[in-house]
C-alpha cells in the first residue's frame, strides 16, 4: 500500500504545479497578458514623454520671447515695471 502512495502523491504533485503553471497567479497566459499590458503602457509612456517636451519648448519659447520682448521695451522704448527706479547715466565725452 505505502509503494503505491508515493508514485500517487508524485503524480498528484506534478498535476498540482502543470495546474498552478497553466491556471494559476503566475500563469504562462497571464505572464503574456502582462508583458502586452507593459508594451502598451510603455507606448502610452513614451507618448506622454514626448508631449511633455513639445510642452516644455513651448513654454520655454514663450518665456524667451517675452523676455526679448520686454528686454526691446525696457532699450527702445524706455519702460520701466511697477516699483522700479529708472537710473539713466551718460558717460562723459560721449555725443548724442
Amino acid at each position: 500500500m505505502r509503494q503505491r502512495a508515493v508514485p500517487a502523491l508524485l503524480i498528484t504533485l506534478l498535476v498540482v504545479l502543470q495546474a498552478q503553471l497553466w491556471f494559476g497567479r503566475g500563469s504562462l497566459p497571464n505572464v503574456a497578458q502582462l508583458r502586452s499590458d507593459l508594451v502598451q503602457q510603455n507606448a502610452r509612456n513614451e507618448l506622454a514623454r514626448q508631449t511633455n517636451s513639445q510642452m516644455e519648448a513651448e513654454v520655454r519659447d514663450l518665456v524667451d520671447g517675452l523676455e526679448m520682448v520686454e528686454e526691446k521695451a525696457r532699450m527702445e522704448l524706455g519702460m520701466v515695471k511697477t516699483n522700479e527706479i529708472f537710473v539713466q547715466y551718460s558717460r562723459p565725452g560721449a555725443v548724442k
